[in-house]
């Protein structure tokens, strides 16, 4: 079979336009060499460092990154993209323009007859106890009106790259804290309900594939900053491999 695809965190844009353009032709570079051999690519949140679509407007750049998804999907290539942190707020545009399908929440798939929870990874589990509360104004529809029709784009996109510039920085080092992680405590908790085969997140930018039980895995995407991540199905198992 045709073998499926999951990349997360390329989070286009930082920390300046050169650096992010030397990243976005590696990624393009990437989506080449799978095309003939993708039957789906699951882009997993964070694609771009930040993402908002006003009603005629949308960020500029990353001119060869949509262009080779939208080849991609007038090729047949199947793309499906799950919004995170950064990229929540798109409304139409990236559906419309490049075909891709557009999933706001944690999606559930059956390849091969392996069972697949998706998800960005933000919000979930006990911890990100700040971000909860502050994803629940981002995904206010009155906040978002207000943002969309009261501030300037550039002004947007300046206040969006100083936050996350404060919040992230470009190279910080992340830890994977193992049983304490909260997305391998929140998987724990839905294996308790559900069989899952494989479990796979972004978000915490740490590239693992980590044993939950015998039958059931815990996949870390990774990112495109450091680890140049992505995991692969090919019909019988995930593996996560790191390009170039």
């Amino acid at each position: 079979m045709k073998k499926i695809y999951f990349a997360s965190d390329f989070h286009l844009g930082i920390p300046d336009y050169e650096i992010s353009l030397v990243r976005e032709r590696l990624i393009v570079e990437w989506l080449e060499g799978i095309r003939h051999s993708a039957k789906e690519i699951y882009l997993m949140g964070d694609i771009f460092d930040f993402w908002h679509e006003w009603k005629s407007v949308v960020p500029k750049g990353y001119i060869r990154f949509l262009s080779k998804i939208a080849e991609l999907t007038d090729s047949g290539v199947t793309i499906n993209f799950l919004t995170g942190n950064h990229d929540l707020w798109t409304y139409g545009y990236l559906k419309q323009e490049l075909g891709m399908n557009i999933y706001y929440k944690p999606i559930t798939k059956i390849f091969n007859n392996k069972k697949f929870f998706l998800a960005h990874g933000d919000g979930l589990g006990p911890k990100d106890t700040l971000y909860k509360p502050m994803k629940k104004i981002f995904t206010s529809k009155i906040i978002q009106w207000c943002f969309a029709n009261f501030i300037h784009p550039d002004i947007a996109c300046r206040i969006a790259k100083i936050a996350s510039g404060k919040k992230n920085g470009y190279l910080k080092k992340t830890i994977f804290k193992d049983e304490e992680e909260w997305l391998i405590i929140y998987s724990r908790k839905l294996l308790e309900k559900k069989h899952y085969d494989y479990l796979i997140y972004g978000h915490r930018h740490i590239p693992i594939k980590k044993e939950l039980n015998p039958k059931s895995f815990y996949i870390g995407l990774g990112d495109w900053i450091k680890n140049f991540s992505y995991a692969v199905f090919d019909g019988k198992e995930v593996e996560i491999k790191k390009y170039k």
